[in-house]
């Protein structure tokens, strides 16, 4: 007996479900992608990882602060802190460039031109912008008479002293005094900036002063810094023959100028005896009524002090009237 036959069990297959949505979307002709949340976020990564972020840089900051205040017709804003950052270095880099440079023309010009004629294109025309009047004379001795002038001109000491400060400024832009006082001056304790003046003083006024060198004063808090200026035998006090112009068109306007505008401390002493002066950058000057040098007698070869000696005969020591 054979056994029976079991029916062959019919098979249906039904097409899944992604298969009939491919085939919509291709049938459909507006069909969309869709990508699952997964591949979603792998995308933006990707698209994140090829977009490069620009990050401004100190330049670009610096770029965009001058372009923004050329379209608002506005001047330079110094205590914003990247400005004054860029500023500073700059000036760092420049500052000394500037000061050597002028230097070297101070140098040159005193070797090609002549100490007089520098004399005459840079000091006199200020000099007697203040007086009002100029000498006949050449040369240095014009520039003594014209001294004279503005300390005998019925002003008071302080008004003469007030005046040579205006004629010291008139000889530097004033941006460059401002920024050198700002961002200059306060470098480590002011060392810095006094060393600089020191130098620059040293190589720029020898024309003014005669022979001069560099030397180390001690300062206030008791270090020794190459912050001096020696002269040896002082051109300007030999030649004036006078205290009083020392004092009120060289010694106190300058020591003010220095300070006030520099913001560098500066003493002088004059020695009447051998003409010698020792500037000391970083040292703040005494009081009046503590300072030696403006109780100087007057000079024996005094030419202001002349009549005013014939008068008082009596006196033993005659100090002088302009101090």
């Amino acid at each position: 007996m054979r056994p029976l036959a079991l029916p062959r069990l019919l098979t249906f297959s039904f097409p899944s479900q992604c298969s009939l949505r491919s085939k919509s979307r291709l049938k459909s002709p507006g069909f969309s992608v869709l990508s699952s949340p997964i591949q979603s976020q792998a995308t933006e990564a990707t698209n994140t990882d090829l977009k490069s972020e620009y990050k401004p840089g100190i330049f670009d900051n610096l770029f965009l602060a001058l372009f923004r205040n050329k379209m608002v017709q506005v001047s330079w804003i110094f205590n914003a802190h990247i400005a004054t950052k860029m500023v500073l270095i700059v000036l760092l880099f420049l500052m000394p460039t500037v000061l050597y440079s002028s230097c070297l023309l101070s140098n040159y010009c005193m070797s090609h031109v002549g100490p007089f004629n520098v004399i005459k294109m840079l000091y006199l025309p200020r000099a007697t912008q203040e007086v009002g009047w100029d000498s006949e004379k050449p040369g240095y001795d014009g520039l003594i008479e014209v001294a004279n002038r503005l300390m005998m001109n019925g002003r008071s000491n302080a008004e003469t002293a007030e005046a040579a400060v205006r004629i010291l400024r008139s000889l530097f832009p004033p941006f460059l005094l401002e920024l050198f006082k700002m961002l200059i001056a306060p470098i480590d304790g002011g060392k810095v900036a006094s060393m600089m003046v020191a130098r620059v003083t040293a190589l720029s006024c020898q024309w003014l002063m005669g022979s001069c060198t560099v030397n180390s004063v001690d300062l206030p808090d008791g270090s020794s810094c190459t912050t001096g200026v020696f002269v040896e035998r002082c051109k300007y006090l030999e030649e004036s023959k006078c205290i009083g112009i020392c004092i009120n068109t060289c010694k106190l306007p300058t020591q003010a100028f220095f300070k006030d505008y520099m913001g560098v401390p500066l003493l002088m002493e004059p020695n009447f005896s051998d003409y010698s002066c020792q500037f000391k950058f970083g040292v703040s000057p005494p009081l009046p009524t503590e300072d030696k040098t403006l109780k100087e007698p007057c000079l024996d070869i005094c030419p202001n002090a002349t009549r005013r000696r014939q008068i008082l005969e009596k006196c033993e020591t005659v100090q002088c009237p302009k101090v």
